[in-house]
């Protein structure tokens, strides 16, 4: 398979299904979404020979953790405890973010492929720094 047809094979893996959904998803739903989007980028870059696998493997970890995090969070035993797993979803998301742009600044995969996981790993981190921030003030 050549560069360009290996390209668009991953580009068909990673599209979402293009909803418009009636409400915003709540950050349960869009970090489930993020996780499921991330095992498929996941198999895509293991197929792949060189550091993509290596790098997969922290990907998947971190990028999957959010969610489940998150989770946690939703049954913590205090407010403490929901603030502390909120921060770990956080400091997962920014990792996450952190080997999404690794893959493209190394030219694993072109930007256009994980473009859209790009900006929801920047948006979750954004909505979960607000959450921190909001939990902890009180």
């Amino acid at each position: 398979m050549n560069e360009e047809a290996e390209v668009r094979t991953m580009n068909d893996e990673l599209r979402t299904q293009k909803e418009e959904p009636k409400a915003a998803p709540d950050i349960h739903d869009r970090t489930f979404d993020f996780a499921c989007r991330i095992v498929r980028l996941y198999e895509a870059l293991r197929r792949k020979a060189g550091p993509g696998r290596a790098i997969s493997t922290q990907l998947l970890k971190s990028g999957t953790s959010i969610g489940a995090n998150l989770e946690e969070a939703r049954g913590g035993q205090s407010r403490a405890d929901f603030a502390s797993k909120c921060c770990i979803a956080l400091k997962e998301a920014r990792e996450s973010h952190y080997w999404l742009r690794i893959v493209d600044a190394c030219g694993i995969l072109p930007l256009q492929s994980i473009r859209p996981l790009v900006n929801e790993a920047n948006e979750i981190v954004a909505i979960l720094t607000t959450i921190v921030k909001r939990t902890s003030v009180r």
